[in-house]
């Protein structure tokens, strides 16, 4: 899968180096057959299942920084590109890159299909239960739209990255991307929706 994500990067021209952090050896020799850097192996400490996406990109900042000159500009743009993103596009990349003037964040969302102000959950009696029971009579129509992280990329400066800032204090811009391509890979489950959504989009861009 991570060669959809590094030719995607490679379409946007945007780039001056794609970097690719992995402490994989057979991840790191694909991720060069397609063109990109594997400079360092990635620290045991930031490869497992509780190593943060922050980390990670700090981390790679700091090689950067110690390697290229213009990697010191507090401002520089820099794009984590999730390994796990077969949908995602070199356009929304580009468009990403355009919205991150003022801002330290730039992330792409998709709205929930069904207002989570309805949400259920089983209680511990194995009975459904409402998360906010206030809302039971409340229209879905009548409901703020709410928003998730699309689990693809995102765009922060240099300076927002290194320094730990949060991409929900006010200081992120959004970036609308439409429900129908967006699939985050988590489980099986995901992997077989994620399959179905392939085999449709490729089927529509064949007609």
């Amino acid at each position: 899968m991570i060669l959809w994500s590094i030719e995607a990067a490679q379409k946007t021209g945007c780039f001056e180096q794609i970097i690719v952090s992995t402490d994989c050896e057979e991840i790191a020799r694909i991720a060069e057959e397609a063109g990109a850097l594997v400079p360092f192996r990635r620290p045991v400490d930031l490869a497992d299942d509780h190593a943060s996406t922050m980390a990670v990109v700090t981390h790679a900042i700091e090689w950067a920084s110690s390697q290229f000159t213009e990697f010191n500009d507090a401002q520089l743009p820099v794009c984590c590109l999730y390994a796990t993103a077969p949908f995602v596009q070199a356009d929304d990349i580009r468009q990403g890159l355009s919205l991150l003037t003022n801002n330290d964040f730039v992330i792409p969302v998709t709205t929930f299909a069904h207002p989570i102000q309805r949400a259920v959950k089983v209680g511990a009696n194995g009975c459904l239960e409402m998360f906010d029971p206030v809302l039971y009579a409340s229209r879905s129509q009548d409901l703020e739209e709410a928003w998730h992280d699309c689990g693809q990329f995102y765009w922060g400066t240099s300076d927002a990255w290194s320094q730990g800032r949060s991409p929900y204090e006010g200081t992120s811009c959004p970036l609308p991307i439409p429900r129908w391509r967006v699939q985050d890979i988590d489980t099986e489950e995901d992997w077989v929706a994620a399959e179905l959504l392939f085999e449709s989009l490729a089927m529509r861009r064949a007609a």
